[in-house]
């Protein structure tokens, strides 16, 4: 081989790997805005009541998740809560990315006839992303919930960047994903008067009234095509 076809030999594998690099940087470069920015997809969980013998109530609503973009849109709209108080609401779900479900009669381990936050933690994981006045902030306890008005129903809407609270989420639960259908949301809360039986367990100091679980649904993708 001559010189001038070793030069031409050496530009063309240059020019190769240099096309190999930038379809794989671009590949890459899809993959992350795919998995941040699903352009347009929603979500929703049918919440059913629970405690019900506690509050006196049966709470029923809904909670749906919008997808646009970098957007994402929680709202939630509930009735049959009790009346004029803050509830604590988020979802919840295993770490390991297992699949959540709402807590059955079943998961009274203590045989109190209420289920309480840490008996739902077998089927539903822990408290992951609030639905406060900033989920990014990923503060459950300090957080701005909503407050149910005085006929007991509660609305709440909140837009956030998806990729700031996937980043948030990751960074608190170890690289793990939002995996929107592998969770539940929870509404919590019963007035702070409420007698309740000194089996029903709380979160560290947290009255159990504020975080007794009184409504439950299982997320899930509203198929594009209905």
């Amino acid at each position: 081989m001559n010189t001038s076809q070793a030069m031409r030999s050496g530009i063309g594998l240059i020019i190769a790997q240099a096309l190999l690099l930038t379809a794989a940087g671009t590949a890459g470069l899809s993959a992350v805005a795919g998995a941040q920015n699903d352009q347009s997809a929603a979500y929703i969980a049918h919440l059913s009541a629970l405690n019900s013998t506690v509050t006196g109530l049966k709470a029923v609503g809904e909670a749906t998740f919008t997808i646009s973009g970098d957007s994402l849109t929680i709202a939630v709209n509930a009735s049959g809560l009790p009346k004029d108080i803050e509830h604590w609401q988020h979802f919840h779900g295993f770490i390991d990315g297992r699949q959540a479900t709402c807590p059955t009669k079943a998961a009274d381990a203590d045989g109190d006839g209420i289920i309480d936050v840490v008996e739902t933690g077998a089927s539903a994981g822990t408290t992951m992303v609030p639905f406060s006045g900033d989920p990014v902030s990923m503060d459950v306890p300090h957080g701005t919930y909503p407050k149910a008005s005085e006929k007991g129903t509660l609305q709440y809407q909140q837009t956030v960047s998806l990729s700031g609270l996937q980043a948030a989420f990751a960074k608190t639960f170890d690289g793990q994903k939002l995996d929107l259908d592998r969770r539940v949301v929870f509404i919590h809360g019963i007035p702070a008067a409420s007698k309740l039986q000194s089996s029903v367990a709380s979160l560290g100091p947290i009255p159990a009234q504020v975080t007794l679980p009184i409504a439950c649904g299982k997320i899930t993708r509203v198929d594009a095509s209905r």
